[in-house]
């Protein structure tokens, strides 16, 4: 079982969806399923696609925020059908298979779906470390949810399969520390807006494209809890000098 992948689905609208979606996870073992505000579940439509998965729809997590369902993970990929305004880490499933499998024991990884219609907003994607898309060919490149999530999934259970087979892989350097969690990270990024505000480099009246930009690069580290703690101490010592320098300056 892949215990440390969460599935996360957004305001899903078709109950059959999510039952499909509990069959594919169950078919390669991974049974944490979150839910962001669905349209309507629980649902009889859901246990009859399920076919055999209900015990995960039990489980499953029934939150209103994507905060709660963020809350206690480490690793976060968004699932994206287009090209964004701003590009982003982007893999394929193989790629994400290969950087998550080997996380086990390590941080909760979340994998992100959007809704039937049109997938997921740029703010929630903007809350990924990488996005991931299935290489459909281009002239009928949607796929159902249930079949996302399978195509997916099947790629975590191959790379978990490979490791059970062969000597454990190396995803780098094993880690020292724990990865930073996601409310860690959400906290961060609201301490530096608040302080690039004070010191007039981000105008909140014209933010442009700074924030956004400033979590790509951020995100793309995959900073750990120390590394966190040592950014908002940074910024701390910004706003303690700057409350020094505004007592000091004499009134005109």
């Amino acid at each position: 079982m892949s215990d440390h992948i969460r599935i996360v689905l957004v305001n899903t609208t078709h109950p059959g969806n999510i039952g499909g979606v509990a069959r594919a996870m169950k078919n390669m073992g991974i049974s944490d399923l979150c839910l962001v505000e669905p349209k309507c579940f629980p649902h009889p439509d859901a246990d009859a696609r399920a076919s055999g998965a209900t015990d995960i729809l039990e489980r499953a997590q029934v939150v209103s925020t994507l905060d709660e369902a963020l809350a206690d993970c480490g690793l976060i990929f968004g699932t994206s059908a287009r090209e964004r305004h701003i590009p982003w880490p982007l893999v394929n499933p193989r790629e994400l298979a290969a950087i998550a499998a080997p996380l086990e024991g390590k941080t909760r990884v979340a994998i992100l779906f959007g809704r039937e219609d049109r997938g997921l907003t740029n703010e929630e994607l903007q809350r990924c470390h990488h996005h991931v898309h299935i290489p459909a060919v281009e002239s009928f490149s949607s796929l159902n949810i249930a079949a996302a999530v399978q195509v997916i999934t099947y790629e975590l259970r191959m790379a978990q399969v490979a490791q059970q087979q062969a000597a454990r892989p190396q995803w780098g350097t094993d880690w020292d520390i724990e990865f930073a969690q996601q409310r860690e990270l959400e906290l961060m990024f609201e301490h530096l807006e608040r302080t690039l505000v004070e010191i007039e480099f981000l105008d909140p009246d014209n933010p442009r494209q700074l924030m956004p930009r400033l979590r790509r690069l951020l995100q793309r580290a995959v900073p750990d809890k120390v590394e966190v703690n040592v950014l908002r101490g940074i910024l701390t010592a910004i706003e303690r000098r700057l409350g020094q320098v505004k007592k000091e300056k004499p009134d005109v």
